[in-house]
């Protein structure tokens, strides 16, 4: 029960915000307004999987969003290129496994720390990007819209896209070798490598992995609207650790599951409808994700000195 205890926690506080919405705010479960929300988050949901990886390799990625930027931008060109449309999804993978590769090779390779390094990353590619597009939006084609599909069944065919990855890479955590070395190496890297595990090479396939689902979830973004917009991915970071976080991932590395991540996303998902459908205004949900953030933190914190004592 002790183990589980964050992310039952974090079920009971989502469950206790839907019932006040159910009762001040029943308008917020009308089905198309809500499955546009779902569809809205399932592209974060993908970038969250990403980062649980991340997160329990004891590392940290906040180039996410500057990333999620980069890819877009460079799937949105080349569908306006005309590429063929099947091409598109794998070329923004490509670019975002590339930018994580980037991530990998200086953190696992040079040792360098993660948080500098992919400080710099997204300073980099941001100001990179401001440089290059001046701002100016991307037209796409009205093919790449929903993929060609009707808007509700290209909706459901990214949630349903989202959830797949979401159990796929849930199952292969738990079950698969590859998911119990990362647990592996963020517990303890040394015992890793005495083991028979190299840290360092699953340190780089991780961070080339973060990349890749975020140039996935570039190009699902890229299909809900007709323009790419170059700062899409802004504050894309905070919304997917503090998801994460708060989910029950140890920020300390080694300890915590995707399913968690995935429910502490949803309550970060309801937060902006819930303060627009109780009246409040919208610039405190920054304020409400960094407090989350915060707290997780802390419950961590008390969480690893009970267990040394």
């Amino acid at each position: 029960m002790s183990r589980h205890f964050r992310e039952l926690s974090v079920a009971a506080a989502l469950a206790a915000v839907l019932v006040a919405l159910a009762i001040f705010a029943p308008a917020f479960f009308q089905p198309q307004p809500l499955l546009s929300l779902v569809t809205r988050e399932a592209p974060t949901l993908v970038v969250a999987c990403g980062m649980t990886l991340v997160i329990i390799c004891r590392q940290i990625d906040i180039s996410v969003g500057s990333q999620f930027s980069v890819c877009s931008v460079c799937a949105g060109l080349l569908a306006a290129m005309n590429w063929p449309l099947a091409l598109v999804p794998p070329a923004a993978i490509a670019t975002g496994a590339l930018l994580g590769a980037v991530n990998g090779v200086l953190i696992a390779g040079l040792r360098l720390p993660s948080i500098v390094v992919t400080l710099a990353m997204m300073v980099t590619l941001r100001q990179g990007l401001n440089m290059v597009r001046q701002g100016e939006f991307v037209n796409l084609p009205d093919r790449v819209q929903w993929f060609g599909l009707s808007q509700v069944d290209g909706q459901w065919a990214l949630v349903f896209t989202a959830l797949l990855l979401l159990v796929v890479l849930g199952l292969a955590m738990r079950h698969l070798a590859a998911g119990r070395f990362v647990y592996a190496i963020g517990s303890d890297a040394e015992a890793a490598r005495l083991s028979g595990i190299r840290p360092q090479l699953g340190t780089f396939l991780v961070f080339v992995f973060m990349g890749g689902l975020t140039g996935l979830a570039a190009a699902m973004n890229m299909m809900q609207s007709p323009q790419v917009q170059p700062l899409a991915g802004s504050g894309l970071e905070l919304k997917v650790i503090a998801a994460v976080v708060v989910g029950g991932v140890a920020i300390s590395g080694g300890r915590g599951n995707l399913w968690g991540a995935f429910t502490g996303l949803l309550l970060l998902a309801c937060i902006a409808p819930a303060l627009t459908h109780l009246h409040i205004e919208s610039y405190w949900e920054k304020a409400i994700q960094g407090a989350i953030i915060l707290l997780a933190v802390v419950a961590d914190s008390v969480r690893s000195r009970n267990e040394i004592r």
